[in-house]
């Protein structure tokens, strides 16, 4: 295990996970999908206030990484399932509430991505002292042009989601489960939310809170499957954005208005979203560094701490407060998909190792693939 810097912050997660174990001894787990259902057991420090930036994840820039100024892992392991049952017990202990927030990642997002993004998601926004955290990871490919694969690995994770949010709503030491999805992410938690009504009867009461953010799912299909969980449902809370740019593309070529920028002042939304009790988070008017406005969750250094505070209390959630994403890029006309941040970081232990050579070259292809997006994106 490495040793931590003075004033960093370290956050444990529970890790279970639809992807293949990694071949390399470099990487924890691929983009491939696994036969079954893996779990680990990760530490990552979180550099000093004052050094660390709210919303922000700092990669490292050379290997290894400082824990003074980057984040770093000081532990990662592969365990079994009684060994993650464990695990999640000894953290379950430290939340006074006793309860658990699953993070599920959106599309083109690598292991490494996953854990950084929701340890730094933990950590701004307070929940580690409130919620066990555990990371839902399917095998997305990291790759900005496998958007097909990306979507069946969804699909082929939903099951794997609904067992294991069955799992934590039958545990007596757990009080409330809150899941919190981005991008595509929100397909395999409405999935397994639906699949889990038609199984039981209802969704599990246990399942309070599902924060949707930016979700790259068809407005329809998103009705029939809320629709199809009963009375007995959690509490949604939609983030949208109108222009967000990079679910136009979607649209464009699935056909369908995504629910993640619908206008909800318009019919039939609006009275839809009423019928349904869906509180909706209106981002459209706020400003973001992302000229795709698919991230702005992740550009206002308030977000997730507003989101921990919201979630920690049930505070009622108003325009000015947004959630959670992971920058986002969309693609040309003829391939609906929206990639994360350039990925060179795995995470192995008892540090993240990086590959400046390869985040180098990968980040001109990035800005190159983002420049060709945005011309074909722009209003014409």
């Amino acid at each position: 295990m490495a040793d931590g810097a003075p004033g960093a912050t370290p956050v444990e997660m529970v890790v279970a996970t639809t992807r293949m174990k990694a071949g390399s001894p470099g990487e924890m787990f691929s983009g491939a999908r696994g036969p079954t259902p893996s779990f680990a057991d990760i530490v990552v420090s979180i550099p000093p206030d004052g050094v660390h930036k709210v919303g922000d994840v700092e990669w490292p820039k050379q290997v290894p990484g400082n824990p003074a100024s980057d984040f770093v892992t000081l532990k990662a392991d592969v365990i079994d399932r009684d060994q993650a049952i464990a695990t999640f017990s000894r953290i379950l202990q430290k939340s006074p509430k006793r309860q658990a927030l699953i993070f599920v990642h959106g599309f083109n997002n690598r292991f490494d991505d996953a854990v950084f993004r929701f340890a730094q998601i933990v950590h701004d926004s307070g929940s580690g002292t409130d919620f066990a955290p555990v990371l839902f990871t399917w095998p997305s490919q990291g790759s900005a042009f496998a958007y097909g694969y990306d979507r069946e690995s969804a699909n082929y994770s939903r099951d794997a989601l609904e067992n294991l949010l069955r799992w934590l709503a039958k545990n007596p030491q757990v009080t409330e489960i809150s899941i919190l999805a981005h991008s595509m992410g929100n397909w395999v938690t409405l999935e397994a939310l639906r699949q889990m009504a038609i199984r039981d009867g209802k969704v599990a009461p246990k399942i309070r809170t599902v924060l949707l953010a930016a979700p790259d799912v068809d407005v329809d299909i998103a009705r029939e499957q809320i629709a199809t969980m009963g009375a007995v449902r959690p509490n949604f809370t939609l983030f949208l954005s109108e222009d967000d740019r990079a679910l136009a593309l979607s649209r464009q070529v699935w056909g369908g208005p995504r629910l993640g920028a619908i206008d909800p002042d318009i019919e039939p939304y609006r009275t839809d979203l009423a019928r349904e009790k869906i509180e909706v988070v209106n981002l459209t008017k706020l400003k973001s560094s992302d000229e795709f406005n698919h991230g702005k969750f992740a550009e206002n250094p308030k977000a997730v701490e507003i989101i921990g505070r919201s979630l920690a209390s049930g505070q009622t959630l108003t325009d000015s407060r947004v959630g959670l994403g992971e920058r986002i890029m969309a693609t040309t006309a003829g391939a609906a998909t929206s990639i994360g941040h350039a990925a060179g970081l795995v995470v192995t232990a008892p540090l993240a190792v990086v590959d400046p050579l390869t985040r180098e070259h990968y980040g001109d292809q990035v800005d190159a693939f983002s420049r060709s997006v945005h011309d074909a994106a722009a209003p014409k």
